[in-house]
């Protein structure tokens, strides 16, 4: 009995280090991207475009797309100092902090499979999966961006037009937001309006990047609740008008920011009516 519960021991080790060396295999980064969005959010201000950076980090099956600033935010609030109160609530303090603006919160993983949206609302991270775009025309054109060469593509996506450059010398099938299932690495795709870019600026490959980790945090991407695009959009709507009153019931006290919640809530909803979001369909 005793070699039997001896064997059954190894056999669990070994089983949980081959899982554990799987787990590792599947976030340890083969190629980082970084990608500039030039982007007309509002057509409030006809002449002024939104820039911001955005990471797609790749690993051995799958592609992580998220804002920098957003990657960032998220290294900052874990030095907000907070205290537990009495009735177990919790206190936040952001005086004196730098942190980081974003337009864009959500995570993005592109697989074979599908593609997996993922954001945080109210407290819960909510997310929906879509299948892989099938629908690419691709053109027998060729171009050059920033020294790569690129083919072209075009896709109709959520009421947009767009238009793709693509690198088959770079043989993975993602690129920026939901846009991935080319035979290579989006480098560019604008919508045909322009009133959204995406351009490739800047790229490490597996061999500088020495086996290092996925930098995005799993919490932006595990235990998600399940939803759909449209109730995403309605939770989101319903947090914005009461974004304190959301904290307040989970027992956490905002302050040195409690007015600047309540300006940005009333910004936001000025603003609803000029939104030119980048998907201007909705699926059924």
């Amino acid at each position: 009995m005793y070699y039997l519960k001896k064997l059954f021991q190894l056999i669990v080790l070994f089983f949980n280090v081959l899982f554990f060396s799987q787990l590792h295999k599947n976030d340890t980064l083969r190629g980082e991207f970084t990608y500039l969005l030039k982007a007309k959010l509002s057509t409030l201000t006809c002449d002024y475009k939104h820039e911001e950076f955005f990471s797609l980090q790749v690993s051995d099956k799958r592609a992580f797309f998220a804002s920098r600033q957003s990657i960032k935010r998220d290294s900052t609030f874990q030095t907000v100092q907070h205290k537990k109160l009495d009735h177990g609530g919790i206190l936040l303090s952001t005086k004196g902090m730098n942190i980081p603006k974003t337009q864009f919160y959500y995570t993005i993983i592109q697989s074979n499979e599908n593609v997996q949206f993922f954001e945080s609302v109210s407290m819960s991270l909510l997310t929906y999966k879509e299948p892989v775009i099938k629908n690419w025309k691709l053109i027998d054109e060729t171009k050059i961006i920033n020294t790569i060469t690129c083919k072209k593509a075009e896709v109709n996506f959520k009421g947009r037009n767009w238009i793709a450059w693509y690198s088959p010398e770079i043989p993975l099938p993602y690129g920026p937001y939901k846009f991935s299932g080319l035979p290579g690495l989006i480098v560019k795709i604008t919508d045909d309006k322009e009133e959204y870019d995406f351009e490739l600026v800047k790229s490490i490959s597996a061999s500088k990047l020495n086996d290092k980790l996925i930098t995005i945090k799993k919490s932006r991407y595990t235990e998600a609740i399940e939803t759909t695009p449209q109730k995403l959009k309605q939770a989101i709507k319903s947090a914005d008008a009461n974004t304190a009153g959301v904290l307040a019931s989970y027992g956490t006290t905002i302050i040195q920011g409690q007015e600047t919640i309540r300006q940005r809530q009333k910004e936001k909803e000025e603003n609803k009516k000029y939104e030119n979001p980048i998907e201007l369909e909705n699926d059924e």
